[in-house]
């Protein structure tokens, strides 16, 4: 298996939907390329430390400031096509 044809795969692996086939390519192939195993090891850290995140409430005038702001570009853009 190559490299490229792994990271096609990741996320089905990640998710656990891959076949009993691929997913065992999948882990030969990780067995004995590092440049994959970090790549998927540090995709599997992201995903558990983005799962076990607390969410964290944005002060109303932050939340005010941000929505202007991007409502504006929103804005800025659509003009920037229609001209």
């Amino acid at each position: 298996m190559k490299c490229s044809e792994f990271l096609q795969e990741l996320t089905n692996y990640l998710d656990g939907v891959l076949d009993a086939r691929t997913k065992a390519e999948l882990e030969d192939h990780l067995a004995w390329c590092h440049n994959c195993y970090v790549v998927c090891d540090t995709t599997k850290k992201t995903i558990e430390i983005y799962r076990d995140s607390q969410l964290y409430e944005l002060p109303d005038d932050l939340r005010t400031r941000l929505r202007t702001a991007i409502m504006s570009k929103c804005k800025q853009k659509k003009a920037e096509q229609s001209s």
